[in-house]
């Protein structure tokens, strides 16, 4: 079974939501296009609009494989919250992507100006961050371990 993580309607109270989306900018990316690359500075997130985007990780000796790949809905980039703000993934539009895209210091000072608005916020990408986690571990361990995801590497 395949579960997705939290979406932005699904974590945040109306009021909040649209006080963020207030912030958001339009932005489309054709296929192929890096959204971000791990290591680089986390200066920007975005929810998918429409169109899909593969999250990658690097592994030494290997090509960087997809571990995750999101859709409408969900929130691409979870390091802009997180000191020192550097991806900790790579992303790419695997088809023609449609996004919000959104500021993440802008977004860091409202939170940092209202605090039930920064809880939320902080609670919905910490949720993000644990399934993006899991579904990493589970990826990987699928990818390289000697006997898929019933591996114990990651215990």
């Amino acid at each position: 079974m395949t579960t997705t993580a939290p979406r932005m309607s699904q974590a945040l109270p109306e009021t909040y939501r649209d006080r963020l989306m207030r912030l958001a900018r339009d932005v489309t990316f054709p296929p192929g296009t890096r959204l971000f690359e791990e290591g680089a500075r986390a200066d920007h997130f975005w929810i998918v609009r429409s169109g899909g985007v593969g999250l990658d990780v690097r592994v030494p000796g290997r090509s960087a494989p997809v571990v995750e790949s999101l859709g409408h809905g969900e929130l691409v980039g979870w390091s802009w919250l997180f000191p020192p703000y550097v991806w900790q993934y790579g992303a790419q539009a695997r088809t023609p992507v449609q996004a919000a895209e959104f500021d993440a210091v802008t977004v860091r000072l409202m939170c940092a100006s209202d605090p039930g608005l920064g809880l939320f916020v902080t609670q919905w990408v910490a949720q993000v961050l644990a399934h993006r986690l899991k579904t990493t571990r589970t990826r990987l361990l699928d990818l390289y371990a000697p006997y898929g995801s019933g591996g114990a590497l990651f215990g």
